[in-house]
Formats: structure tokens, C-alpha cells, sequence
């Protein structure tokens, strides 16, 4: 089968098309022919060596965190998918070293759940990784409904999907982004705050933007922080909770956003598709910054 991958560190121009054996399941493992997935900036930094974060040894790496597709052969023990089904789902390829930049990939099938019904796999795929963040950010708080939050880079992937989120369960959320972003913002049902000049007083911070411990200033004595990575989480102040945000496969707790996806609660959004041979052209689109809905490569 084909799969990206790079044997070195360094720019895009080290991402090659490369063939690798078809993967088999393992008991409790399906595996699914890929239709697409996602580049993400994680995904940049661990192809250039800058991850903050210890790397799985030995390249050549297939990344990839994102599955949209189809049920291809199924492993002993799994009773609730069969072959020809609809998928997506979360594959921690820093862990397993199975990327899903493939034709075909093995994952567990607790970290599957059925794909959104009507949906195209490009739009699809642009759920699991941004969307189990945003989730699972929004559950470290576990902030009461009524409660106030403020989502920084509020206009990009995991951004949006918080400000979706926070809706759905009855928070006030408040999107701090650029001017150009307001209607985007405004459209999820949250408040606008620029970027310019960030006041308030809220219960809880969800820091996408990387701005740091400063927002500690903006949460109430008590509240709560969520910081994008762990090496990004500030020590506690005020007795204010803080916490990092380390995504988890869960199957089914992206199955209840699929259920908010198909009710229209979570919008997707897709900026642009790529094929495999173009992997290196969808990285640099990514590196170029702006952009708003996910970069989608398809095999």
C-alpha cells in the first residue's frame, strides 16, 4: 500500500510517497481503508524535529491522526463493526507509530465510532482530532452550565469546535480572535473579544493561541485554565485549577459529537484537499498560517 512518510527530519520537502506492507488486525482491531484525513501543526513540528516532546524512536515515520473510511477486515473479539461500515476516528500515532497518512490503517476499535451519515469523508475527517480536543478540554473543566469561558484562537479548528461545544452544553463562551474573524465567531452563538485588547473577567480559559500565564489575569479566583500542551501549563494561582490538554482516543465520546455534527450543532469546515502526491504542498499551505477549516489529504 502507499503511505506518507519521511525517513529524516526537516522540511516538507522530506515527505515521500513511500509503498509499506498492508497492516493486519489484531484481536480487538479493525482496519479501515482510509478515504482521508488531516494535517495538523503538530504535524509540522514533529516532520522538522521541533516537538517539545520525546519522539517514538527509529524513522521512517507515517503520521497522521485523522481516519475517515471504511471498515476493510476486521480482528478477533470485534462484535460492533463489520466490513464495508463507515468510520472515523483518533489513531495517537506519536504512541503507536501507526499513522493514518495510508491507504490502510489498523486501530482499535474502541477508538472508532460510525461516520456522520451524508457527510464526505473530506469533511468527516477534520472531526476526530479537533473535535476530542475541544471536548476534552471542555470536560478538564467540567464547568457548570451558565458558566462563562473564554476560547482563545477561537477562530481556528479546535477553536471553533469549543465555541460549538460550549453552546451545546450551556455555557457563555467568548471567541477571542482577529477582526476578520467576528462573523465566524458571532456564528457559534459565542461573543466577540479582539485579540488586541483581551479584558474581562471569566470562570475558565481555553488558551489555543499559545498567549500563556498572562490570561491567568483574566480567570476569577477559583476558575479554571487549559493549556494547548503540557509543557504550556502555568502553576496554579488564585486557586485557579490548570490543567494541559492531551488528546485521548475515545470512541464513544466522538460519537456524541458525530451526533452533534448530524444535528447541525457542529459545523465542519475544509480549506483544502490534497492528494498523497501532494503531501508536501499541503504542509506548506498549513505553515503559510490564516487558515480557517482543515487541510485534508486523500490517498
Amino acid at each position: 500500500m502507499r503511505a506518507v512518510s519521511y525517513a529524516q527530519f526537516g522540511g516538507s520537502e522530506v515527505l515521500r510517497v513511500a509503498d509499506v506492507p498492508v497492516p493486519e488486525p489484531g484481536p480487538g482491531q479493525v482496519r479501515v481503508r482510509v478515504a482521508a484525513s488531516a494535517v495538523h501543526p503538530v504535524d509540522l513540528m514533529v516532520r522538522s524535529g521541533r516537538f517539545p516532546a520525546p519522539l517514538p524512536t527509529g524513522l521512517p515515520y507515517t503520521p497522521g491522526w485523522d481516519v475517515a473510511g471504511s471498515v476493510d477486515a476486521v480482528g478477533p473479539s470485534v462484535e460492533e463493526f463489520t466490513i464495508g461500515d463507515e468510520v472515523i476516528g483518533f489513531s495517537p500515532w506519536l504512541r503507536t507509530t501507526v499513522g493514518a497518512h495510508a491507504e490502510y490503517v489498523v486501530l482499535d476499535a474502541a477508538w472508532l465510532t460510525s461516520a456522520p451519515t451524508g457527510v464526505p469523508a473530506t469533511e468527516a475527517a477534520t472531526l476526530p482530532t479537533n473535535g476530542l480536543a475541544a471536548a476534552q478540554a471542555l470536560d478538564l473543566l467540567a464547568l457548570p452550565a451558565g458558566s462563562t469561558v473564554l476560547v482563545t484562537g477561537a477562530a481556528g479548528q479546535v477553536g471553533g469546535f469549543v465555541l460549538a461545544l460550549a453552546r451545546a452544553s450551556g455555557l457563555h463562551a467568548t471567541g477571542l480572535a482577529g477582526a476578520d474573524d467576528r462573523e465566524f465567531v458571532e456564528s457559534l452563538g459565542a461573543a466577540f473579544l479582539s485579540r488586541d485588547d483581551p479584558t474581562g473577567t471569566f470562570d475558565a480559559v481555553v488558551d489555543l493561541a499559545v498567549i500563556g500565564s498572562s490570561l491567568l489575569d483574566l480567570v476569577r479566583d477559583g476558575g479554571g485554565f487549559v493549556a494547548a500542551s503540557p509543557p504550556l501549563r502555568p502553576e496554579p494561582v488564585r486557586g485557579i485549577r490548570t490543567f494541559a490538554l492531551e488528546v485521548e482516543p475515545d470512541g464513544s465520546r466522538l460519537g456524541e459529537l458525530v451526533k452533534l455534527v448530524t444535528t447541525g450543532d457542529i459545523p465542519l469546515r475544509v480549506a483544502d484537499v490534497y492528494p498523497f502526491a501532494d503531501v508536501a504542498a499541503a504542509h506548506d499551505r498549513l505553515a503559510q498560517g490564516g487558515v480557517r477549516g482543515g487541510v485534508v489529504i486523500v490517498p
